[in-house]
């Protein structure tokens, strides 16, 4: 009776547990299929090339290209990435090998709550205060600095309200942050303590310690950490919608107002009034899906995969 009991228990189990997993590809197929099906009218008129390549968005004239939004999503997720990132495995690095122990868990925490946060909350932070100081305050020091540099000094020039691409990317890397750096110190946390206790026997520093025995040891954490990251920022709408600018051109300067696929979505979905309008903003939902899809495909089958090998 026990083991017909425990027989029918494992059963229920692993059928439960596989149409959990079919369910899921089931919901995922079901967003492609509804959003292509959606697309399929701007797919028809405007081609595939044709759409990402062009730079006009008027709707009044129903002619639409999705080049500068496309633009937008694909810099302001690389630049919060590039900024995000070594802040986050700073961090990670402070929580794990630095700290007193009583600095760990309240730091640990407020870390924590940053990705609690509604990202709402962050765009009016962006809007209300961080705008004004990049205007007033960090415009300047850009202009000093990186405006003067060969080759990409022309990605900071001009004078803006300090609503833009490059507040919006600054923003995203601050609501991204916590993600990557609570998965790189959990993977720090890993690390066997005779490990590190082997290095500093052999006279290692603190700093040989972490770049040659627990980063190489927990890299694959931290490039999970990363791929989770790029994607919550490729998807992010509400604070990139505040303080990018919505402007459907492709900038000559990353403080200039720019556009990005989710912005477009939310600001224009309800003023779709034409068929091939709103086709065309399905098109751009359709075309983040499968952005947001390759990244983790990439990411996890083979970025991941030559970093366990």
């Amino acid at each position: 009776m026990a083991k017909s009991r425990g027989f029918w228990a494992d059963w229920t189990f692993g059928k439960v547990a596989a149409l959990s997993a079919i369910l899921v590809i089931f919901i995922l197929i079901a967003l492609a299929v509804v959003l292509y099906g959606e697309s399929e009218l701007a797919i028809k008129t405007f081609g595939v090339w044709k759409f990402i390549t062009s730079t006009v968005w008027n709707p009044p004239m129903n002619k639409f290209g999705g080049a500068p939004a496309i633009f937008g999503s694909v810099v302001s997720t690389i630049i919060s990435i590039l900024i995000a990132v070594p802040v986050a495995i700073g961090v990670a690095i402070f929580l794990t090998e630095i700290a007193p122990h009583y600095l760990r868990t309240p730091v640990g925490v407020a870390i924590e709550l940053l990705a609690a946060i509604p990202s709402i909350i962050y765009g009016m932070w962006g809007l209300f205060f961080f705008a004004p100081f990049m205007r007033d305050k960090l415009q300047p020091v850009i202009h000093a600095t990186l405006g003067k540099l060969p080759l990409i000094g022309q990605w900071f020039e001009g004078y803006t309200p300090g609503i833009g691409l490059l507040t919006a990317s600054i923003v995203l890397s601050i609501m991204i942050l916590p993600y990557t750096a609570a998965i790189s110190r959990d993977s720090f946390k890993m690390v066997p303590d005779i490990l590190k206790e082997s290095a500093y026997a052999l006279g290692a520093t603190k700093w040989d310690v972490m770049k040659d025995v627990v980063i190489p040891y927990a890299k694959l954490g931290v490039v999970g950490g990363v791929i989770l990251s790029l994607g919550r920022a490729l998807g992010e709408t509400m604070a990139v919608t505040f303080v990018m600018g919505n402007q459907p051109v492709i900038p000559h300067s990353l403080l200039e107002p720019a556009t990005s696929i989710t912005v477009t979505l939310a600001n224009e979905f309800t003023e779709a009034d034409t068929d091939i309008y709103l086709s065309s903003l399905f098109y751009l939902a359709f075309i983040l899906f499968v952005m947001s899809f390759f990244v983790i495909v990439v990411g996890k089958f083979l970025f991941l995969k030559k970093v366990e090998r």
